[in-house]
């Protein structure tokens, strides 16, 4: 069997340091200003400890050995003072870059949620209904936020491991001098405190995977407990202890989580407790031998151990700086990979052009990403220009599917879809979507003003009150909308605005179509648009079904059969299908007929219901 080639790792670490370099080259430049203060502050501080109490030990033990007092007391005084300025300076300056250094670290924070809501308003539609790609989504999130801190603090433990690696180079030539054998003992427990830090690293890494999955499902429990729009089917149906009982399984899942980690990770830092121990108890006898033996002055010790403690926190902060870069970069790489996730769909660059548009679906079948399952098989169908198609059949049948192929949410499986004879694809995405003015069933509103949630149909130019009014006046939702407490600049949902207004299901239907009006584009596409009306609503719709679409091609999908009459053509899905293809005189008078069995169903409901009402 041939040995099959390992996939090449991507340089993770490399790749996620120099994006955070470009990022603060990009919106926190001054934070390299703040880091160059902050060095020298942190340089202070050292000659603080490190030089300062050897020359002034030095000092003291010559008076203490004889030596004039006269002439020691200003190197004294020089000295005491230089201490107090070091440290003063050390600390202003530390205080003023740990101060700013938030302010930058908000700015990026903001920058990399800015950039990953676009990226997930751009991805491909598909991907909404992706759970790998959805858990990709909060790894992202939680990567460049909780686990790794962002951009400023990647690029704070970077240069904190540069700012120790200058310490350590400062403290081994001073131990090289004075206590040679303190080198190996403290490299020696270094290595040990290293290795089981990695351990702790291995640790963590394994459960951020894990935790990703988790952390969506919880957040998703959690964000329903909290908000108002499940308030009724909550208490209606008494669902508080179902939700309460999600919640504390999701929390004690985390918790295990949490809890499995903590067990595993004392192990290791009890081992590196120990380390430290052995580590300072032999240091400081080796230390203090030399001391006594005369070998190096009190002053010499004083800097020894001063020195020997800096060694060891250098080494361990390069050895955590490294540990940290590594697990901060392994985190925000999360987001990094998310950003760069590949197309699920080409696109072309083929522009629109202003002309009545032809659409054909050639022998079309589709399954959906993940399944082995046709929704869709051998659909084939000419729509032209300005013709009002009506789509109907039974639940399943795969006539939201065909709309979705229609505005490439996803691509067909097999066959093509082709607009004035070329396919789809040739299309640029942003030119493909000129085409449709759609409302789907699941339309959403946004807890925006009523202005904005229309005027989102074309955001090509600034909102246009005489088009606003227009659409709202075509979709019947006019008067109501004038009645408002504000008009049209009335807040949807009270979401960020007390006075907000709750629309009612069909006005909310009414605002959607509004807003597909206002769009204007050439093929409108209604995926029941009447479904949360009233009887009289839904009649003044069909009604001036003509002025609402004018000369436009008119894709109409309903159960309402009655509103077929409206249509130029009706195809009926059924069987994964077009079973039956026709205008509404053709079809209802096919014996045995699907469209025509259906009709007489609806019909003689509506007859009983009237006689009911009688």
């Amino acid at each position: 069997m041939a040995n099959k080639k390992k996939e090449k790792r991507p340089p993770i670490v490399s790749k996620t340091l120099f994006y955070m370099l470009k990022v603060i080259n990009k919106k926190a430049k001054g934070l390299y200003a703040l880091y160059f203060l902050k060095f020298l502050g942190s340089a202070l501080s050292e000659v603080q400890v490190l030089l300062l109490p050897k020359l002034l030990i030095d000092e003291l033990e010559l008076v203490i050995n004889g030596a004039d007092k006269a002439a020691h007391v200003k190197p004294v005084i020089i000295y005491v003072a230089l201490t107090l300025a070091a440290q003063f300076l050390s600390r202003f300056l530390s205080n003023i870059c740990d101060s700013h250094k938030n302010v930058y670290s908000n700015i990026t924070d903001m920058y990399f949620q800015e950039r990953l809501a676009e990226k997930c308003m751009e991805m491909d539609f598909q991907y909404t209904e992706s759970s790998e790609v959805l858990d990709k989504q909060e790894k992202a999130k939680t990567g460049i936020s909780w686990y790794s801190g962002g951009a400023v603090s990647i690029i704070d433990c970077f240069f904190q491991t540069l700012y120790n690696i200058a310490l350590m180079i400062t403290s081994v030539v001073i131990i090289a001098i004075y206590c040679p054998l303190l080198l190996p003992i403290q490299i020696i427990g270094m290595g040990l405190i290293t290795y089981f830090n990695y351990r702790n690293q291995l640790i963590q890494l394994r459960d951020f995977a894990k935790l990703a999955k988790h952390n969506r499902v919880f957040g998703y429990v959690f964000f329903t407990l909290t908000d108002y729009r499940y308030g009724k089917e909550i208490r209606l149906y008494n669902g508080k202890d179902m939700m309460s009982r999600q919640a504390d399984y999701w929390a004690q899942n985390q918790s295990d989580i949490w809890r499995n980690q903590a067990e595993e990770r004392v192990k290791n830092d009890y081992c590196g407790d120990i380390v430290n121990a052995v580590r300072d108890g032999i240091s400081y006898f080796y230390m203090g031998y030399r001391a006594l033996k005369k070998i190096i002055s009190l002053g010499e010790f004083t800097m020894c151990v001063a020195s020997a403690s800096r060694l060891y926190n250098s080494l361990l902060g390069i050895a955590m700086g490294i540990r940290q870069i590594n697990e901060k970069c392994n985190y925000a790489y999360q987001y990094i990979d998310f950003m760069e996730y590949p197309s699920a769909i080409s696109k072309g660059e083929r522009k629109v052009e202003d002309k009545p548009h032809v659409i054909e679906f050639r022998d079309v079948s589709f399954k959906y990403p993940g399944t082995d399952v046709f929704v869709l098989e051998h659909v084939s169908i000419k729509i032209d220009p300005k013709e009002h198609l009506s789509i109907v059949g039974l639940n399943g049948a795969g006539k939201t599917t065909f709309i979705k192929l229609l505005c490439r949410l996803y691509d067909v499986t097999e066959g093509e879809i082709l607009i004035d004879g070329v396919n789809i694809k040739e299309y640029s995405d942003e030119e493909y979507r000129k085409f449709f003015a759609v409302v789907f069933q699941d339309f959403k509103l946004f807890a925006f003003s009523l202005r904005d949630n229309i005027a989102l149909g074309d955001i090509s130019s600034e909102p246009k009150q005489e088009k606003i009014e227009e659409a709202l006046k075509l979709s019947g939702l006019y008067e109501d909308a004038v009645k408002l407490d504000n008009g049209l600049d009335t807040m949807l949902y009270k979401s960020f605005d007390e006075k907000g207004t709750e629309l009612s299901g069909g006005q909310q239907q009414k605002t959607a179509i509004s807003r597909a009006l206002y769009r204007n584009a050439p093929i409108i596409i209604l995926d029941e648009p009447t479904a949360a009306l009233d009887p009289m609503a839904e009649y003044e719709i069909y009604s001036k079904f003509d002025t609402l679409v004018g000369n436009k091609s008119a894709i109409y999908i309903s159960h309402r059969l009655s509103s077929c009459k409206f249509c130029d053509k009706i195809a009926v899905f059924a069987d994964k299908t077009i079973k039956e293809y026709g205008n509404h005189n053709e079809l209802v008078n096919i014996e045995g007929g699907i469209y025509a069995e259906m009709f007489k169903t609806q019909a003689q409901y509506y007859v009983d219901s009237t006689k009911a009402a009688m």
